[in-house]
């Protein structure tokens, strides 16, 4: 039988979900709407990042961007253990910018996996805002890790003019992910062929459309759940045929159910 073991403690800190896991599972590809950091606890793990295939030890801390597409891999039997918080922008950005004393929304996290010795200053901040005590360890702790992770990104390339349509379909599935868009009015909007759209979607976001519809619906969910909306209610406002089918897929890519999200952070 298979090991999986996922729990959420509540936190100190608004805007700060955290993840205590133990699991064999493979998680397909996704993404979060937040900033993720943790520590890998014991075994290993490989997954796909922004920056490629990497794989993590126990001891490593590994991130994640907002938006950005990743999956997750045991590497062994055993399976492998993490910890993670998941951070809002809007908190990291208000930290950074305490820290630079100046607007800082263009930093990011770039090592999916640091090569740095940061797994205790996580552990510390970890232990800090999930032990329901004072505010102030957890808040110097944040600071302090963000300042040491989070760095300006390398440039940008300067977008494609024939890509312009993939941006503009990307744009209106995440404005209204609730609607139920077809292939053909997507790939008409973008300006191609279906097939054409399909590969040129997948090359861009590294998802299929209906994916990327999953996940931006998905992100949707999460934002009502951490509201305290029900989950049959969420499911609803957010696109998703009933509880049960939001239930599936969030459990799948999460690894915990929308109601244990919903408490944890409500």
């Amino acid at each position: 039988m298979g090991r999986h073991q996922f729990t959420m403690p509540k936190t100190t800190m608004p805007g700060v979900a955290a993840v205590i896991a133990d699991s064999d599972r493979s998680f397909p590809r996704h993404m979060h709407d937040q900033f993720g950091i943790g520590v890998i606890e014991r075994g290993a793990q490989k997954s796909a990042s922004g920056r490629g295939i990497v794989e993590a030890e126990a001891g490593r801390v590994i991130t994640v961007n907002p938006g950005e597409v990743h999956d997750g891999i045991a590497l062994g039997e055993s399976g492998r253990a993490w910890t993670m918080l998941y951070l809002d922008p809007e908190i990291v950005h208000a930290a950074l910018s305490d820290v630079r004393e100046r607007d800082s929304r263009d930093f990011e996290f770039v090592y999916p996996v640091d090569p740095r010795p940061l797994a205790d200053r996580f552990r510390t901040l970890f232990q800090a805002i999930t032990s329901q005590r004072a505010a102030l360890p957890g808040e110097e702790a944040f600071l302090l890790l963000l300042s040491q992770t989070l760095e300006r990104p390398r440039a940008v390339r300067h977008q494609a003019a024939s890509t312009a349509g993939l941006y503009r379909v990307r744009q209106m599935m995440d404005e209204a992910p609730q609607t139920p868009f077809g292939l053909a009015e997507l790939s008409a909007e973008a300006g191609m062929s279906r097939f054409r759209f399909l590969r040129a979607f997948s090359s861009l976001t590294g998802l299929t459309p209906h994916s990327y519809l999953m996940q931006r619906r998905l992100h949707l969910a999460r934002q009502a759940l951490a509201k305290g909306v029900a989950p049959a209610e969420a499911a609803f406002a957010s696109g998703f045929c009933d509880q049960s089918h939001l239930n599936r897929v969030f459990v799948r890519h999460f690894g915990t159910t929308p109601a244990v999200y919903r408490y944890a952070l409500s």
